[in-house]
Protein backbone atom coordinates (compact mmCIF):
# COMPACT_ATOMS: atom_id res chain seq x y z
CA UNK A 1 0.00 0.00 0.00
CA UNK A 2 1.05 3.63 -0.28
CA UNK A 3 1.09 6.10 2.00
CA UNK A 4 -0.56 9.45 1.33
CA UNK A 5 1.04 12.66 1.72
CA UNK A 6 -1.21 15.11 2.63
CA UNK A 7 1.25 18.04 1.87
CA UNK A 8 1.04 16.35 -1.35
CA UNK A 9 -2.69 15.92 -1.56
CA UNK A 10 -3.63 19.59 -0.78
CA UNK A 11 -0.99 20.59 -3.61
CA UNK A 12 -2.35 18.25 -5.78
CA UNK A 13 -5.93 19.97 -4.92
CA UNK A 14 -4.82 23.50 -4.28
CA UNK A 15 -3.62 23.32 -8.70
CA UNK A 16 -6.78 21.77 -9.66
CA UNK A 17 -8.87 24.30 -8.22
CA UNK A 18 -6.15 26.79 -9.58
CA UNK A 19 -6.59 25.29 -12.95
CA UNK A 20 -10.55 25.41 -12.54
CA UNK A 21 -10.69 28.98 -11.67
CA UNK A 22 -8.21 30.07 -14.57
CA UNK A 23 -10.65 28.27 -16.88
CA UNK A 24 -13.69 30.10 -15.46
CA UNK A 25 -11.93 33.37 -16.00
CA UNK A 26 -10.63 32.65 -19.81
CA UNK A 27 -14.56 31.86 -20.33
CA UNK A 28 -15.58 34.93 -18.68
CA UNK A 29 -13.05 37.08 -20.58
CA UNK A 30 -14.31 35.17 -23.78
CA UNK A 31 -17.68 36.26 -23.06
CA UNK A 32 -17.09 40.21 -21.84
CA UNK A 33 -15.24 40.50 -25.63
CA UNK A 34 -17.94 38.93 -27.42
CA UNK A 35 -20.52 41.37 -25.82
CA UNK A 36 -18.03 44.06 -26.31
CA UNK A 37 -17.82 43.02 -29.69
CA UNK A 38 -21.49 43.08 -30.22
CA UNK A 39 -21.82 46.59 -28.59
CA UNK A 40 -19.51 48.01 -30.92
CA UNK A 41 -20.73 46.51 -34.04
CA UNK A 42 -24.10 46.41 -33.28
CA UNK A 43 -24.76 50.26 -34.82
CA UNK A 44 -23.09 49.29 -38.03
CA UNK A 45 -25.89 48.65 -40.99
CA UNK A 46 -24.52 45.28 -42.26
CA UNK A 47 -26.45 43.47 -44.85
CA UNK A 48 -27.08 40.24 -45.36
CA UNK A 49 -25.48 37.63 -47.59
CA UNK A 50 -29.10 37.42 -49.70
CA UNK A 51 -29.38 41.13 -50.06
CA UNK A 52 -25.72 41.79 -51.28
CA UNK A 53 -25.92 38.88 -53.99
CA UNK A 54 -29.60 40.29 -54.90
CA UNK A 55 -27.76 43.75 -55.69
CA UNK A 56 -24.90 42.40 -57.02
CA UNK A 57 -27.44 39.89 -59.74
CA UNK A 58 -28.94 43.73 -60.20
CA UNK A 59 -26.15 45.25 -60.64
CA UNK A 60 -25.23 43.00 -63.32
CA UNK A 61 -28.32 42.89 -64.98
CA UNK A 62 -28.74 46.77 -64.94
CA UNK A 63 -24.94 46.51 -66.76
CA UNK A 64 -26.17 44.37 -70.01
CA UNK A 65 -28.77 46.34 -70.08
CA UNK A 66 -26.50 49.29 -70.58
CA UNK A 67 -24.62 47.44 -73.36
CA UNK A 68 -27.68 46.01 -75.01
CA UNK A 69 -28.84 49.91 -75.27
CA UNK A 70 -25.07 51.64 -76.04
CA UNK A 71 -24.89 49.09 -79.10
CA UNK A 72 -28.19 50.33 -80.26
CA UNK A 73 -27.95 53.79 -80.17
CA UNK A 74 -24.73 53.07 -82.18
CA UNK A 75 -26.92 51.35 -84.88
CA UNK A 76 -29.56 54.45 -84.80
CA UNK A 77 -26.58 57.34 -85.00
CA UNK A 78 -25.02 55.28 -87.92
CA UNK A 79 -28.24 54.77 -89.82
CA UNK A 80 -29.29 58.51 -89.02
CA UNK A 81 -25.89 59.13 -90.97
CA UNK A 82 -26.63 61.39 -93.95
CA UNK A 83 -24.89 59.25 -96.74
Amino acid sequence: MQSENPLLADFVKLLNSAAGTMAGVGREAGEAMRERAKQAFGGLDFVTREEFDAVKDLAAAAREEIETLKARIADLEQAAKPQ
